[in-house]
């Protein structure tokens, strides 16, 4: 690459990371929001909380990445369209070819990048963040941890805890548990720690006693502890229990779901056109850098049909993505229409190449006219 394509690749490349940041910021923030009540209700620390949302970042880059690069370079061309760089360019008798030489490069970059991210990152860290959230709702030995507060963990089960010590111990149990109404318990106990073990979360409370109810006789049964252990892991889920979402799976567990499990035969045509999906979405990169370059470079250089070639280029990206959307949607009911998947992204590719081609043979076609008569 010479150094007026390093020259547009720079400018290009740093637009595209520019807005990249702008929009998985925005796309993060309103996201990030939906899990705030993991922080009030859960008692979710802010470092867990900002790593449980940054697992989301690979799901956003996947579907931003070829919006960002198609916006820096429809800008990018347009500045140097406005600043007359380009016409000094074509007239210093550089092709389309090589004035968008810089953004196709970046774009196939593009497209190498969002394939790593859906055959890879895209469902390593989509599996981790549904794990983790899974456990964070389902796991109550989290609840357990919030001081001062009356935590009702299953109807009829409380759980109080008066405060924790940074050492991990509790101090001022209480647990009440009257899921048997007419035998109700309560148990006390001075001091206390959480206890995790292969079964699941328990509570080893020391130094307190149990206190049971007969409803009938209204009889109190009092009954003093060194140390008693009272067991969570019946209230508390497994991730590896959990039905696996088209997300958060790998490409040869999309392509091919075991209809063995009941789940993936039911969603067999979901999983499949996802895998699909994660097969067609890199392409967009280099479609939309190739509209942005067929609205901007063929045909000749005029300022009053630049704002109408931008519309056109964007309408043209819109129609694409609301195509594809629509595609991955049919496929899902009828597996016979994933081609159309392929097509989609395939179109925008060949029909900008096919304009700029002729663009560039028009134009100098054109340039040879005067020469010819002159001769």
């Amino acid at each position: 690459m010479n150094s007026i394509g390093r020259y547009i690749f720079r400018q290009i490349f740093e637009a595209t990371v520019f807005v990249t940041i702008a929009l998985a910021c925005a796309v993060w923030l309103t996201q990030s929001l939906r899990y705030v009540e993991l922080i009030v209700n859960r008692g979710l620390s802010i470092g867990l909380f900002g790593y449980l949302t940054v697992l989301l970042l690979p799901t956003f880059l996947l579907v931003i990445l070829p919006i960002s690069l198609f916006c820096a370079t429809l800008f990018i061309y347009n500045k140097l369209m406005s600043d007359s760089e380009l016409v000094v360019l074509r007239a210093a008798g550089l092709s389309n070819l090589s004035l968008g030489r810089p953004a196709i490069m970046l774009g196939l970059g593009v497209v190498i990048v969002c394939y790593s991210l859906s055959l890879y990152f895209l469902p390593a860290s989509f599996r981790q963040f549904k794990d983790l959230e899974y456990t964070i709702r389902n796991d109550y030995s989290a609840i357990l941890l919030q001081e001062g507060a009356f935590n009702s963990l299953n109807d009829g089960l409380t759980v109080y805890v008066r405060s924790r010590e940074s050492s991990g111990e509790l101090l001022g149990i209480l647990v009440h548990d009257s899921r048997i109404p007419e035998k109700p318990v309560t148990m006390m106990a001075e001091r206390g720690a959480l206890v995790v073990s292969d079964d699941g979360p328990r509570v080893l409370m020391i130094n307190g006693n149990r206190q049971e109810v007969q409803r009938e006789s209204g009889q109190l049964s009092l009954l003093y502890f060194d140390r008693y252990t009272f067991d969570l892991g019946q209230f508390t889920g497994r991730p590896e229990t959990r039905w696996r979402t088209p997300e958060e799976r790998y490409l040869n567990e999309l392509i091919w779901p075991d209809y063995s499990n009941q789940g993936d035969a039911y969603y067999a045509n979901k999983l499949i056109t996802e895998g699909h999906q994660r097969l067609v979405a890199p392409l967009y990169a280099l479609g939309f850098v190739l509209i942005a370059l067929a609205s901007l470079l063929a045909g000749e250089f005029d300022r009053r049909w630049q704002a109408k070639r931008i519309i056109v280029a964007v309408g043209a990206v819109v129609v694409v993505q609301a195509a594809g959307i629509a595609f991955q949607n049919l496929a899902a009911k009828h597996i016979d229409t994933i081609p159309l998947m392929y097509l989609n992204a395939a179109m925008p590719i060949l029909v900008s190449s096919i304009i700029l081609a002729r663009g560039a043979r028009w134009r100098t076609a054109r340039s040879l006219r005067p020469a010819v008569g002159a001769a």
